[in-house]
């Protein structure tokens, strides 16, 4: 048995959908279905989730709701139409939408609940598509699903009693069609997971039917070694590991959410990431374990946006408990880190730079000059990671030396570096304006000699890059 997820792009019209009930019809071991919201129709479009979010937020500010709710409905309307199946299904979700505007519950309870709105409509009209075309499928809710989940809005932690519930889709002698992205508290609260939560649906459901495999749908042929958007055809990647595929997904590959591996992982479900638009290509495989290859770096990725708060102190290595007192200050404001590198004398903490407001940071440097009395703290923002990622980095000589002169001939500076905390990644703190070069520079240095291949965006298209 199969377990098959649609994202954004693949249920965003009805031409996408027709693809969709075209792929589940074409292999009948594909018996658990998960949609997305509709995505985006074309580049400069709006997400339907983002657009549940602006209604959400002008209900919460008296404000006058009524357009967002009419452009909302006018899209589902059009995918009906398109589809040929009748107004019961817009009216049942324009009931849905007003029934959760009039709701007397918390602000973030009642933003998690229109931001459902998006992958649960998809689920019927998914549903409903394939019944008219002869398929035995239903609509199946994530509470029916057993999709049981901790109260933390828009940061649903699935409960482990529902993977005994869960194993019951099995006996299903339909296409059961479950919407992503949320499930349901002890309390009957629905929460949602975090923002791309349908890849993380797929994976429990995967993981708790003991599926033979797991296929997240995209609209990539296959994951890629690095961004097409900083070198043009770059190659694609057949097999990955799990934990390549988490530090890939961490440092900005977009394919794949990257908490959705973990409940697939820990039951060794393989995954294989295919193209909506190309079922036939064979895709991405992400496994347990590879073969391993001369080559033993697959992927590039990474991702800007972070921030460092370093500190030095004399003699820091010698003060028993300095590391767990400079990240208590940050627990206590709500700062979750990334990565600690340090030194005998100095440490760095690297975080995503959203979450180190001004007023965060005025009180987090007084703290640490107040109650750790350092000698030195500063901030230093506009960074990027990059990851060069691949199973047996630890035990192949002469990865680091490859990277570090690939970033040299790019004229890159490299202000960090982080290596012995992971087996399969080694990580490059740099500047955010160097992103670019430094990125065509390693793909160079390790996928290819031909200069051609390179993609470098006009000037007048990235500012000061």
């Amino acid at each position: 048995m199969k377990v098959a997820k649609f994202g954004g792009s693949s249920v965003a019209n009805a031409t996408q959908i027709k693809k969709v009930a075209n792929i589940i019809k074409s292999d009948p071991s594909r018996k658990v279905v998960v949609v997305s919201a509709p995505g985006k129709r074309f580049s400069d479009d709006v997400k339907m989730t983002d657009l549940l979010i602006e209604l959400c937020y002008a209900k919460q500010q008296n404000q006058d709701y009524d357009l967002h709710l009419e452009n909302i409905m006018a899209r589902f309307q059009e995918i009906i139409d398109d589809l040929d199946l009748g107004h019961a299904i817009l009216e049942d979700i324009q009931q849905t939408i007003e029934k959760y505007l009039q709701f007397d519950i918390s602000p973030m309870a009642q933003l998690d609940a229109l931001k459902s709105i998006g992958e649960d409509s998809s689920a019927k009209i998914v549903s409903a598509y394939l019944k008219r075309l002869g398929l035995n499928a239903s609509y199946v809710n994530p509470k029916e699903a057993g999709i049981f989940v901790s109260n933390e809005p828009g940061n649903a932690q699935l409960l482990p009693e529902s993977f005994s519930m869960i194993y019951k889709l099995r006996d299903r002698n339909d296409v059961s069609v479950v919407p992503g992205f949320f499930g349901y508290s002890a309390d009957d609260d629905l929460v949602t997971f975090s923002r791309g939560g349908s890849d993380i649906t797929g994976a429990i459901l995967a993981a708790g039917t003991k599926a033979s495999l797991y296929e997240n749908f995209t609209d990539v042929d296959s994951v890629f070694a690095v961004n097409p958007n900083f070198v043009k055809n770059p190659k694609d990647i057949n097999v990955l590991t799990y934990k390549e595929m988490r530090e890939l997904s961490y440092a900005g590959f977009s394919v794949f959410h990257d908490e959705a591996l973990i409940p697939a992982f820990k039951e060794q479900i393989p995954v294989c990431i295919k193209n909506t638009n190309n079922p036939d290509a064979s895709g991405t495989m992400v496994v347990a374990e590879r073969d391993a290859t001369e080559q033993c770096v697959v992927g590039i990725a990474s991702d800007d946006g972070f921030c460092s708060l370093y500190v030095s102190k004399f003699l820091m290595n010698r003060e028993v408990g300095f590391g767990r007192k400079l990240l208590n200050i940050f627990e206590d404001e709500g700062i979750s880190f990334e990565h600690t590198p340090s030194g005998i004398d100095d440490m760095s903490v690297i975080f995503r730079d959203y979450q180190f407001t001004p007023e965060k940071e005025k009180i987090v440097i007084d703290r640490i000059r107040n109650e750790l009395n350092v000698d030195t703290v500063s901030v230093h923002r506009d960074l990027a990671v990059v990851m060069v990622v691949g199973e047996g980095l630890e035990n192949t000589i002469g990865v680091a030396a490859k990277a570090t002169a690939s970033f040299a001939k790019a004229g890159v500076n490299i202000d960090m570096i982080n290596q012995g905390s992971s087996e399969v990644s080694m990580m490059f703190g740099i500047h955010a304006v160097d992103l670019e070069k430094a990125i065509q520079s390693l793909y160079k240095e390790f996928f290819t000699e031909d200069e051609s291949n390179l993609k470098f965006p006009s000037v007048s298209a990235r500012g000061h890059q």
